[in-house]
């Protein structure tokens, strides 16, 4: 899934999905480079589609080591991308999945 380099801000970890986001990603390579992006988005500190608040709390969490998320749409779908505090895992899941 995310395998090009990319200046980050932080460690993804090991990166997982959910069995309905890889089924998706299987089927719609559209939807593929859509979640790639966004795995490249979160690692950088782009938060995506969050307010103002949930970016700032994202800041601090990144400084202090607390998990991190992100939430990205596109026109046909809508993710979220959770980073555990240790930074040892990412998921990417549907939020209807959480």
């Amino acid at each position: 899934m995310y395998r090009k380099e990319y200046a980050t801000k932080f460690s993804l970890g090991k990166i997982f999905s959910s069995a309905r986001v890889n089924e998706m990603m299987i089927r719609d390579p559209s939807f593929m480079r859509f979640v790639n992006s966004s795995l490249a988005r979160h690692a950088e500190g782009d938060w995506g589609d969050l307010c103002e608040e949930d970016k700032k709390e994202n800041e601090l969490s990144l400084r202090e080591g607390f998990r991190l998320f992100s939430a990205y749409k596109n026109d046909e779908h809508k993710i979220w991308i959770i980073t555990e505090a240790d930074r040892s895992v990412t998921t990417v899941l549907f939020p209807e999945e959480y």
